[in-house]
């Protein structure tokens, strides 16, 4: 008698950001049904945030894989790939200005992506407004997910690309992201070529880095004449408590901030005095590397759930992106979720456990003192080495 075949596992991913979204693409181009949950209420419910850097060895492998390559190119930004690095006295350290072909890592807002892979899916992949509460292991692997009104659904294999305070991590991790000792506040500026042209002069087409003293100032050009700037602090998570400062009042931040950061050029404060509307404050959280988990059936994770880092070197969202690329890959090419997710996990966690949690790095970066011409990156280098990447993983 002929066999029945198995039923279609039910998959569900928890997250519809760059990872959670480029894992669902790839796999229903591979004929695999997929659900994603989400808490926003749509794509474009709430500000998305900076800038992002596609590496050509990671992030846009995903996107070639996704069928999305060639739509990303037609948004990205390849002048945004100009970097001036600069000491807290206006010292130009380096001054990268990319060739007019360059694209080893072009910049695309954090929101142009979202929409762009969002778009790619089948209707009604994405379930918006969905905050899951809890993941309760079942029979078998299962899972049953209950959402915040009420909502349950049982799925057998669960996707963890729900961030660094992930809902899904406890099932496989007792891991919680630490904090690093740094703190980013994000400043933003609007109609910036007409409106704030020493900031448009400053950042240029790409970003610009000024640190020294345990601190920085960092400028990064959006589109549509946007550009966000990231104070960093290297203080308690909560700064402004014990500086008896309410984070909402502007000018009392502002003016704390220019306290600290007396004595640095003028030309450099105009990131923390232009700026329109409140700072953010964003402590920055790592997982302490290498994150490993003994392989549990019916859940994995991917992205910052997976591997939380530091924001130097742009690797969160590229191997994000690639993550849920060589999850969606596997799982098709693989007889069962549980072979797929073994495979996936010893890749992953290999590439996340090479590059570590950027922790030492950002306190290098921030830390005392001036840095000189010897310790800043050689941008070069670093596309050759994003060009040279792409290639041997095409020829695997």
């Amino acid at each position: 008698m002929p066999t029945t075949p198995a039923p279609a596992p039910r998959i569900a991913v928890i997250g519809a950001g760059p990872g959670g979204l480029t894992c669902a693409r790839v796999l229903q181009r591979h004929g695999i049904d997929v659900t994603v949950y989400d808490r926003d209420a749509s794509a474009d419910a709430r500000n998305q945030g900076g800038t992002l850097d596609l590496h050509a060895d990671s992030g846009q492998i995903a996107l070639r894989e996704a069928g999305l390559l060639a739509d990303f190119h037609a948004l990205a930004r390849p002048e945004g790939q100009a970097q001036r690095m600069l000491t807290r006295h206006g010292e130009v350290l380096v001054d990268y200005r990319p060739t007019s072909d360059e694209d080893a890592a072009p910049e695309i807002d954090r929101g142009q992506l979202r929409t762009l892979v969002a778009d790619s899916l089948a209707p009604g992949t994405i379930q918006w407004g969905h905050t899951l509460i809890s993941a309760t292991p079942g029979p078998a692997g299962t899972h049953r997910l209950t959402f915040d009104h009420g909502v349950t659904r049982d799925v057998d294999l669960v996707i963890g690309a729900d961030g660094a305070w992930s809902r899904v991590r406890p099932l496989v991790s007792d891991a919680t992201p630490v904090y690093t000792g740094v703190t980013f506040l994000e400043a933003r500026y609007d109609e910036v070529d007409t409106a704030h042209p020493a900031v448009a002069e400053l950042v240029g087409d790409g970003n610009v880095f000024a640190t020294g003293d345990h601190k920085g100032l960092i400028g990064q050009r959006n589109s549509n004449q946007h550009v966000r700037a990231y104070i960093a602090l290297r203080d308690d998570a909560d700064w402004y408590r014990a500086a008896g400062i309410d984070p909402d009042d502007t000018e009392a931040v502002r003016a704390a901030l220019l306290r600290a950061f007396a004595g640095w050029d003028e030309r450099l404060l105009v990131l923390i005095t232009d700026n329109d509307g409140p700072y953010v404050n964003r402590p920055l959280f790592v997982l302490p590397a290498p994150h490993t988990w003994p392989h549990t059936p019916g859940v994995t994770l991917l992205g910052d759930a997976a591997h939380l880092m530091a924001p130097l070197g742009g690797y969160g969202a590229n191997f994000a992106m690639l993550d849920g690329c060589e999850l969606a890959l596997a799982l098709a090419r693989h007889d069962t979720p549980d072979e797929a997710v073994t495979v996936y996990e010893r890749t992953m966690m290999a590439r996340a456990t090479a590059v570590g949690d950027g922790a030492e790095a950002l306190a290098r970066v921030f830390g005392p003192g001036d840095r000189d011409r010897s310790d800043v990156p050689d941008f070069a280098e670093a596309k050759e080495r994003y060009r040279q990447g792409a290639a041997a993983y095409r020829s695997r």
